[in-house]
């Protein structure tokens, strides 16, 4: 079946590369140029190349080296608008066509977010990144827009500020001056890059800004290289924040899954407007600024994204149906690490605090079951973007875990496996059925019949197309680094019948020795009790801080736990204070991009004061990035900013 998010006939005629050549223009704010696709003839009788747009000005196509006539269609509204480029003699099966296409984008680019130098860190120079996933690099140049294909590419890119790209810099080099010794802002510089691994078209990426970089410590004996880039202004905290882990995880997941293949790994921490946790692009994942937490207490983002380059950007998933590979296997493999480099109650831990947004996800899609599922069927020109949730991350790294450990025996026997999926499947983009057949054939060689019986005692239809609030198997975690949080919240639960606040017993030792995670379960587990008082959740906020924390991690969850009780006169004061806190009006002048923190705040106070909630995002909305932007747009429209199908954030459910 064809990918249903695509109007493009790959299956006929496919790209193998791309040659882009851009100009990027912050005056305009726009990027302008061309995109020289090399193509496949998969057919015979073949006369055109279809590619997906969205949103951009096409303004000439050759054929070779000849000009021809191109059409656009009609903009489908989620898939955009379908490319023709007709072919002027009719290649050959197998035979390999140049096809180049002039554009430039708009500023109705999904992709794209262009940022006032006063929406940055220094404050001094403009700012432009992109997000292409799970559709939107369509937006950013025409392209064959589906996970079905991996296809590699080359860059040139001009600007007046350093550039960024999702593949290794030829020119100049990332070690050498800033923008090549020339001045930031002013003068043009050539960026080239080059991606030699085929990628999936989301993994496309390009930033630019006053950016600098700083290596992190060479591993000995892997010949990748890793550092981070930042704004100068945050550059020693993200340095600080990520080199210690960023290797060591990266050279142990080498150890246990196989080479890494891309041979740069950076991390670049991007301006508070963008909308998720972390976004794996190849060779440079994007991180939000929130993981800065000067505890390095969020770094298994980091780890997240870095896992993304075996699975999801190494084997990818062929089309959004099939998703959960991509974000199950992740955060399998991501906690798999905890366990070795920490320990196993550290992975039990992380299953914890993902169990929470799990259940809040199969609640929140009650009213569209279909979005519960693993394996979703999307139908032609669904909107991927509408079943994002934590879902195919949570259940679908907790359906690996009961294969491996409550089925095939444990990982002495699931590692070689996950050795042997990797190479077997590693450059390739695959579907769920790819997978389990492969899963079969691998333990019925390395099993035989007693792992074929366990294998066929897995009720398969009950994970890949169960609804409703549980998994289809209970799981059991270990729990001991959540037993204090959970003992304190049990506290705070059983005084609600004290009204005077003053007579507790709780002090702020309580937390002295909790880390951020565990302070996190602690708020994660009072709001799965019946609200609080609002005196005793203004003594929460006061005693431990919680209402002000610059960790936003913690400041959402005690929100969460605040505005429960959308009646109560502590969730009245804190839905204002909430709102300040997300649009950035709360003196910081930040807001809160990452959709993590902007979708449940304003879900959560506009049950309490929807003109509130709608008033506040009117003010700061051209400050989202447009993906947010559109979604919180799409939930107020339909239901006063507290509809649960508001898009739950794709890359930070690995703290995410």
């Amino acid at each position: 079946m064809p990918d249903p998010t695509t109007q493009a006939n790959y299956l006929q005629v496919y790209t193998t590369n791309v040659d882009f050549d851009w100009v990027v223009d912050f005056t305009a704010q726009t990027i302008e140029g061309s995109a020289t696709h090399t193509l496949t003839l998969k057919e015979g009788g073949v006369k055109e190349v279809i590619f997906d747009t969205a949103d951009l000005e096409v303004s000439k196509a050759l054929f070779g080296e000849q000009a021809v006539e191109f059409t656009l269609d009609p903009k489908h509204k989620v898939m955009g608008s379908a490319l023709h480029i007709p072919f002027s003699v009719a290649p050959e099966v197998g035979s390999s066509v140049k096809v180049t296409v002039f554009y430039k984008t708009t500023k109705g680019s999904t992709a794209l977010q262009w940022l006032a130098k006063e929406q940055t860190q220094g404050k001094q120079f403009a700012y432009l990144f992109s997000q292409c996933q799970p559709i939107y690099a369509r937006a950013l140049a025409p392209l064959q827009d589906t996970s079905s294909l991996k296809i590699t590419y080359t860059a040139k890119v001009a600007s007046v500020l350093p550039v960024l790209l999702s593949a290794i810099r030829v020119s100049p080099p990332s070690e050498g001056p800033a923008h090549d010794g020339k001045t930031i802002g002013t003068d043009v510089v050539t960026y080239t890059y080059k991606q030699p691994v085929g990628i999936p078209s989301y993994l496309i990426a390009i930033a630019s800004g006053n950016l600098r970089y700083k290596p992190f410590p060479p591993i000995e004996g892997r010949s990748w290289k890793s550092g981070v880039w930042a704004e100068p202004e945050l550059l020693d905290a993200s340095y600080w924040e990520f080199s210690e882990d960023t290797g060591r995880f990266l050279a142990k997941e080498e150890d246990i899954v196989g080479a890494y293949k891309f041979g740069v790994y950076d991390v670049l921490v991007l301006p508070p407007s963008f909308p998720y946790g972390g976004m794996e692009n190849a060779c440079l994942s994007f991180l939000t600024p929130t993981l800065l937490t000067g505890d390095r207490t969020l770094v298994d983002v980091v780890v997240h994204e870095a896992t993304h380059s075996w699975f999801g950007n190494g084997i990818t998933h062929a089309e959004a149906t099939h998703f959960w590979l991509n974000e199950g296997w992740t955060t399998y493999i991501e906690r798999l690490l905890q366990q070795f480099l920490h320990s196993p109650a550290e992975r039990g831990f992380q299953y914890v605090i993902g169990s929470t947004a799990l259940y809040e996800a199969l609640a929140n899609y009650q009213n569209k079951p279909k979005y519960q599922r693993l394996v979703i069927d999307f139908e032609a020109g669904e909107d991927p973007d509408d079943a994002y949730s934590s879902i195919p991350y949570e259940k679908g790294s907790n359906f690996l875990l009961y294969l491996a450990e409550k089925t095939l025996g444990g990982l002495d026997v699931f590692l070689p496996y996950i050795r042997d999926y990797v190479a077997t499947f590693q450059g390739k983009s695959i579907t769920t059925w790819d997978w389990k057949a492969h899963l079969f054939a691998y333990f019925e060689k390395h099993g035989g019949q007693e792992k074929l019986d366990a294998l066929n005692s897995v009720d398969w239809d009950a994970w890949f197309y169960g609804e409703g609030l549980k998994l289809p198997v209970e799981p059991s975690y270990d729990t001991t680094l959540a037993e204090s949080a959970y003992d304190l919240a049990a506290r705070w639960d059983k005084s609600r019948s004290e009204s005077d606040v003053s007579k507790l017993d709780f002090t702020p030792s309580d937390i002295e020795h909790f880390d951020s995670n565990q302070k996190i379960v602690f708020l994660e587990r009072l709001a799965t009790f019946a609200p609080l008082p609002s005196t005793h959740i203004e003594r929460i906020g006061t005693l431990y801080g919680v209402a002000t924390s610059p960790n936003a991690e913690i400041r959402q969850r005690f929100y969460n736990v605040g505005l429960k009780d959308d009646q109560s006169s502590a969730a009245q004061v804190l839905a204002e204070d909430a709102l300040k806190w997300v649009t950035g009006r709360d003196g910081t002048g930040v807001i809160k991009g990452r959709m993590k923190f902007c979708r449940p705040t304003f879900r959560a106070a506009g049950k309490i004061n929807r003109a509130l909630a709608k008033e506040y995002f009117a003010q700061s909305k051209d400050e989202y990035h447009p993906i947010a932007r559109k979604l919180i747009e799409k939930v107020s429209v339909a239901s006063g900013l507290c509809c649960a199908r508001l898009l739950t954030l794709r890359k930070d459910l690995s703290s995410a």
